[in-house]
C-alpha cells in the first residue's frame, strides 16, 4: 500500500517539480563549491610556491655575498634558535651529496632519499615528496648556484591542505540546512504554483457533481496560470448561460408547440372521420401542414440561434455593398407596404460597404423591417439609414408604429418571448433573438430605443 502511494506521488506534477527545484539548488551548490575550493586551493599553491622561490632567492643572495662557511653557520644559527622552520632547505654539492640541511622535526616523515636520488631538471620541475602516511606532501624547488652547489628549499602542504579540509567541513556542515532548505522550498514552491490547478480540478469535480454555479478562484496574479482561470470562468459562465437558455427554449418550445401539435392533431382526427367531405378534408389536411410547416420553421430558427451564440454558424464573410442589400429586401416587402400604405423612406450612401454575410445580413435586415411595417399602423412611416461612423458601418431600422414598453424592452432578444402588444399579430416571437444572435456572431452589436405609441428604432453596428 505504502510503496503504491509512493509511486503515485512520483507521477504528480508537484513532486517533479520540488524534485527538479531541489536537484538544481544542490547542482548550483556544489558547482560553486566546486569552483571556489579550486580556486582557493590555486591560490594557496600559488602562495606557497612563490614563498618558496622568495626564500631561493635570499638564500642564493646571502650565499654569492658571504660565501658558503658564512652560509652554514646561518643554517646552524636559524637551525637553532627557529621553534618553527616553514621551510625545508637542503645545501647539497656538484655530486648531489648533502652538505647541509634544514628539516624540522615535524617533517622527519618525509623521504629525503627520494629526493637524493631523484632525476629530473631542477630549475623546471616542482618535486612531490609524500608524507609516509600519504597525507601531506613535501612540494621542493631546486636551482642551481655559482660553484655548481645545489639549493632545494621546499614547503609542506600541511597548512594548505588543513585550510582546504576546513573549507570542506564547513561547506558539508552548510549542505545539511541547504537541502532541508531545498526540498521544503520545493515543496513550498510547488503547493502555491499548482494551486490554481487544484483549484482547477476541484471546480470540475463540484460541476460534474452538479453544481454548476462553482467557480475557480483566481488570485488576480496575472500570470498565466491566472489567465488559464479566468478564461477557464468565462467559458464555464458561457456554458452555464447556454444551458439555462437551452432550458428556457425547450419550456418555451413545449409550450408553443402544444396548440400547433394540438390542432394537427384535431385536424388529422376530423381528416379520419367517414362522414366529412372530400373538401373538409382537403381543408383539414391544409391546416396540418400549415401547422407543421411553422414548427419547422420555429425548430430551424432555434437551431439558427443555437449556432450563431455558441459560434457554430459558418459565415460567408465578404464584402458587400450595403446600398444594394438594403434596396433587394426593401423591393422584397413593396406589396406589404403599399398595401398598408406605409412610406418607406431610405437614405443611404454611395459606396458604402461591410464585411459580411450577405445572406444572413439580409436576413437580419428582412426580420427588422418586417417588424416595422407590422407594428406600424396603416399611414405610418419606416425609415431605413446607413452610414459610416468610427466603428464601422451603422445601419438604423426606424418606425411610427406602437412602440415597446421599457420593462420589455431587455426582454425582446429572448427566445419566444411576445409582449402583450404583440400577441395580436401572427409570429413565433424567434426574430429579434435571430437578429441579435447573427449580429453577435458578425461581432458587431444591436441597440434599440422605443417610445410607446411613437415608435421604435433598431441601430445596427458592424466592425470594420
Amino acid at each position: 500500500m505504502f510503496l503504491k502511494r509512493l509511486n503515485q506521488i512520483q507521477k504528480t506534477v508537484g513532486f517533479r517539480l520540488t524534485f527538479w527545484y531541489f536537484a538544481i539548488l544542490i547542482l548550483s551548490a556544489l558547482s560553486l563549491f566546486g569552483l571556489t575550493y579550486i580556486l582557493l586551493s590555486s591560490s594557496l599553491e600559488d602562495q606557497d610556491h612563490e614563498s618558496i622561490e622568495i626564500k631561493i632567492d635570499e638564500i642564493s643572495s646571502f650565499y654569492q655575498a658571504f660565501g658558503i662557511k658564512a652560509l652554514q653557520r646561518e643554517f646552524d644559527m636559524e637551525r637553532k634558535y627557529q621553534k618553527k622552520v616553514p621551510f625545508f632547505i637542503r645545501f647539497a654539492g656538484t655530486q648531489d651529496e648533502t652538505l647541509f640541511l634544514i628539516l624540522p622535526y615535524q617533517w622527519i616523515g618525509f623521504d629525503m632519499k627520494a629526493l637524493e636520488s631523484a632525476n629530473f631538471k631542477r630549475d623546471e620541475e616542482w618535486i612531490h615528496l609524500p608524507l609516509k602516511d600519504g597525507k601531506y606532501a613535501l612540494e621542493v624547488k631546486s636551482t642551481y648556484i655559482t660553484g655548481g652547489y645545489i639549493l632545494q628549499v621546499g614547503k609542506s602542504t600541511e597548512d594548505r591542505e588543513k585550510i582546504l579540509e576546513r573549507f570542506r567541513n564547513i561547506f558539508t556542515f552548510i549542505m545539511i540546512p541547504l537541502m532541508i532548505i531545498g526540498l521544503v522550498g520545493g515543496a513550498l514552491l510547488a503547493y502555491n504554483a499548482l494551486r490554481p490547478i487544484r483549484n482547477l480540478i476541484q471546480t470540475v469535480q463540484d460541476i460534474m457533481a452538479g453544481k454548476m454555479h462553482s467557480r475557480v478562484p483566481s488570485y488576480k496574479t496575472g500570470d498565466e496560470l491566472d489567465k488559464l482561470v479566468v478564461l477557464f470562468n468565462e467559458m464555464l459562465s458561457k456554458i452555464e448561460t447556454l444551458i439555462q437558455g437551452m432550458g428556457e427554449t425547450l419550456d418555451h418550445v413545449a409550450h408553443d408547440l402544444r396548440t400547433p401539435m394540438a390542432r394537427m392533431r384535431i385536424g388529422a382526427e376530423l381528416a379520419l372521420q367517414p362522414t366529412k367531405k372530400a373538401e373538409d378534408v382537403k381543408e383539414a389536411l391544409s391546416d396540418c401542414m400549415e401547422e407543421s410547416d411553422r414548427i419547422l420553421t420555429m425548430l430551424n430558427t432555434l437551431m439558427d440561434i443555437s449556432e450563431a451564440e455558441t459560434g457554430a454558424m459558418t459565415l460567408d464573410l465578404r464584402d458587400i455593398d450595403i446600398a444594394e442589400m438594403i434596396m433587394n429586401v426593401v423591393d422584397l416587402y413593396q406589396y406589404v407596404t403599399e398595401d398598408k400604405g406605409i412610406q418607406v423612406e431610405i437614405t443611404l450612401p454611395r459606396g458604402l460597404q461591410a464585411h459580411a454575410d450577405p445572406v444572413r445580413m439580409r436576413q437580419v435586415l428582412g426580420n427588422l423591417l418586417d417588424n416595422a411595417i407590422k407594428y406600424t399602423p396603416k399611414g405610418g412611416m419606416v425609415q431605413i439609414e446607413a452610414g459610416q461612423v468610427q466603428e464601422g458601418v451603422v445601419i438604423t431600422v426606424r418606425d411610427t408604429g406602437v412602440g415597446i414598453p421599457g420593462e420589455d424592452i431587455p426582454r425582446i432578444w429572448d427566445r419566444l418571448y411576445r409582449g402583450d402588444r404583440s400577441r395580436s399579430q401572427r409570429g413565433l416571437g424567434l426574430g429579434l433573438s435571430l437578429v441579435k444572435a447573427i449580429v453577435n456572431a458578425h461581432k458587431g452589436r444591436i441597440e434599440v430605443e422605443s417610445e410607446l405609441d411613437k415608435g421604435s428604432a433598431f441601430r445596427i453596428v458592424l466592425p470594420k
